[in-house]
């Protein structure tokens, strides 16, 4: 088998610009490129964090429906943060519903579930031992 490496995590979304605004501002999410697939009849654009890549898409057809927040908060995208307390300061100064969290497994890891604006869950996550 060939050896392969991540690429990106992709959200769909119901306003593009509205939700670039949003990763950028509340999250500190560099933007890279937006465009048009006019044979999907989407929008796109790429954003990054760190090393890490989202894509975000939007149907120009479809009217977006809102997905249920359920267990197991599936799928997801998790950005790895060096403080959890600095992470919860983010989510309380941007008025972030907090799904769930945070938890904690003793002496490995804390992580607390949110949402963005379309409910599109991440995850906040700092690792006490890095495996």
């Amino acid at each position: 088998m060939s050896s392969f490496n991540f690429d990106h995590s992709a959200f769909q979304v119901s306003d593009m610009d509205a939700a670039i605004e949003w990763y950028q501002t509340t999250l500190g999410f560099e933007f890279l490129f937006r465009g048009t697939n006019e044979e999907e009849k989407e929008e796109y654009a790429f954003l990054k964090y760190g090393k890490s890549r989202l894509e975000l898409i939007q149907d120009l057809v479809t009217p977006y429906e809102k997905p249920i927040i359920k267990k197991p908060f599936c799928p997801h995208v998790c950005l790895e943060v060096e403080s959890m307390q600095v992470a919860l300061k983010i989510l309380n100064d941007n008025n972030l519903t907090i799904v769930r969290g945070p938890l904690e497994i003793k002496g490995e890891e804390t992580w607390v579930y949110f949402t963005d604006p379309d409910n599109n869950i991440l995850e906040f996550i700092q690792w006490f031992n890095k495996k």
